[in-house]
C-alpha cells in the first residue's frame, strides 16, 4: 500500500511536534507495510513572518522573488523531518518542488500544478525510502520557484497522491476530522465518518476551513480518497480514525444534511432604483469580474411598473469598498443609490441527501423564524441552501439548525 501523509503547520510547529509526526510515519511503515510520501507545510507562523519580511522591504515586490522567500519555510521543515526519520532508522530524504519536479504555470503567488514527474520518486519509494516533499511549491515553466497560494500544501499532497497512484491521502491537522458544524461554537457538533467530495467542496467554499477548496477539487477530479485526522492523537491513518472524503457512490448511508457552515467574512451591497434595461447587470458585474472580485449571492427585485429594479449581492468584506467604488465609477450607474452592510453572516446547510428529499429548505426557514431571525438573501444549489442573516444571530442560528437537522452528537 502507498499513502501520502501531509502535516500542516500546527502539526510541525516545533521540533517536538516534528518528532511526533516522524513517529507516526515510522508506525505506518512498520505496522502496515506502507510506502510513504510525507508532504509538509512550513512551521506554524513562519510563512506569515516571511510574507511580512517581503512587505517590509517593499509593498510592490516582484511575485517571483516573493515565491523564493516564502517557499523557504517548507524547505526547512522538509529537511528537519527527514533528519527526524533518519534518527529513527527510517531511510528518508527531502525533496523540494523543483527536485521532483512539480511543474506549475506562471501565476506566481497562486500557481496551479500542471504535472508531476514521478519517475525518480517511484524508484526511491520502491526501494523502501520515504520521500519528504516540501508542500506549497513547484517550478514554473521558466524555471523559477512557484508557490500555490495560502493553504497550498493540501493541494500539493493530493496532487502527489494522484500522480503516484497512492491508495489514500491523509491530511494531519489540529482537528480529528470534519464536523457537522464548527465545534468551537456548536459544542454538540457531530464528527462525520465520511463525506462526499461535493459536500466537502461546498462546506469548504462556504466557510469550513478544514481543507483548502482547490485540494478538494483535485481529489474529486482524480478520485483520490482523503482522510482528515488529528496529529495530536495517538491514532495513525491506516486505523481510519478521522473523516474520509470520497465519491458519493461509495457512501452507503447518505445523510439528508451533513453539515452546517458559516462565514462572517461577508458584505452585502444593495443597488436601488436601477433602470431595468438589458445590459445593466453586465455593467454592474463585468467590472467586478475584471477586478477579480468574486460575487456570491445575488437577488433582484423588479418594481411593479417594470421600469426599475433593486439588486443585492454579496462579496467578501475586504473587497466591499473596492466593489462599491467600481459600481459607482460607471456613468450609467452614478445616479443610483448604493449602500453596503458588513454586519451580516452567511449560513449554509449542505447535504447530498437534498437531491432526493423535500422539505429541507422549509425546515431551515421555519427554524430561523422560530428564533426570530430574519433572512435577507437566499441562494441554493442541488446540495446546498445558503442564507444571509444579521451577524449577531450567527451562533444562535448555527446551534438551532444543528439541532433541527439531528446533527447533535447525542442524536
Amino acid at each position: 500500500m502507498r499513502i501520502v501523509m501531509k502535516f500542516g503547520g500546527t502539526s510541525v510547529a516545533d521540533i517536538e511536534r516534528i518528532e511526533l509526526a516522524a513517529d507516526k510515519v515510522k508506525r505506518e511503515i512498520e505496522e502496515y507495510n506502507c510506502q510513504v510520501v510525507v508532504v509538509v507545510s512550513a512551521m506554524s507562523g513562519v510563512t506569515n513572518q516571511l510574507v511580512k519580511h517581503c512587505g517590509d522591504v517593499s509593498s510592490l515586490y516582484d511575485l517571483r522573488e516573493y515565491d523564493t522567500v516564502v517557499s523557504s519555510g517548507e524547505q526547512i521543515t522538509a529537511g528537519l523531518m527527514a533528519i527526524a526519520l533518519q534518527k529513527r532508522g527510517v531511510v528518508a530524504r527531502s525533496w523540494l518542488g523543483w527536485q521532483v519536479p512539480i511543474h506549475c504555470d506562471e501565476f506566481h503567488g497562486k500557481a496551479r500544478i500542471l504535472s508531476i514527474e514521478k519517475k525518480d520518486l517511484d524508484e526511491r519509494l520502491n526501494t523502501g525510502e520515504v520521500a519528504v516533499v516540501a508542500g506549497f511549491q513547484g517550478i514554473s515553466e521558466k524555471r523559477r520557484i512557484s508557490t500555490l497560494g495560502r493553504g497550498g500544501s493540501d493541494t500539493s499532497a493530493v496532487a502527489m497522491a494522484a500522480a503516484l497512484d497512492a491508495d489514500r491521502c491523509d491530511i494531519y491537522t489540529d482537528v480529528d476530522g470534519v464536523y457537522a458544524s464548527d465545534p468551537r461554537i456548536v459544542k454538540k457538533a457531530k464528527k462525520l465518518v465520511e463525506v462526499s467530495y461535493e459536500e466537502m467542496l461546498e462546506m469548504a467554499s462556504q466557510g469550513a476551513k478544514v481543507l483548502q477548496t482547490r485540494s478538494v477539487e483535485m481529489a474529486m477530479k482524480t478520485n483520490m480518497p482523503i482522510q482528515v485526522l488529528s496529529s495530536f492523537k495517538d491514532n495513525i491513518g491506516s486505523e481510519k480514525p478521522g473523516t474520509i472524503v470520497r465519491r458519493e457512490e461509495d457512501i452507503v448511508e447518505k445523510e439528508v444534511v451533513n453539515g452546517i457552515t458559516h462565514s462572517k467574512n461577508e458584505a452585502k451591497i444593495t443597488l436601488r432604483d436601477v433602470p431595468d434595461v438589458p445590459g445593466l447587470a453586465a455593467k454592474v458585474f463585468g467590472p467586478l469580474a475584471d477586478a477579480g472580485i468574486n460575487v456570491d449571492m445575488i437577488i433582484q427585485n423588479v418594481s411593479p411598473d417594470g421600469k426599475v429594479t433593486d439588486m443585492t449581492f454579496t462579496v467578501t468584506r475586504p473587497e466591499s469598498e473596492k466593489a462599491m467604488s467600481l459600481v459607482r465609477s460607471d456613468e450609467d450607474l452614478r445616479d443610483i443609490i448604493v449602500s453596503s452592510n458588513n454586519n451580516v453572516a452567511k449560513l449554509s446547510v449542505v447535504g447530498i441527501g437534498m437531491k432526493s428529499h423535500a422539505g429541507v429548505a422549509q425546515k431551515m426557514f421555519q427554524t430561523l423564524a422560530d428564533k426570530g431571525i430574519n433572512i435577507q438573501v437566499i441562494s441554493t444549489s442541488e446540495i446546498k441552501i445558503s442564507v444571509l442573516i444579521d451577524e449577531e444571530y450567527t451562533e444562535l442560528a448555527l446551534r438551532s439548525l444543528h439541532t433541527a437537522y439531528g446533527l447533535d452528537e447525542e442524536a
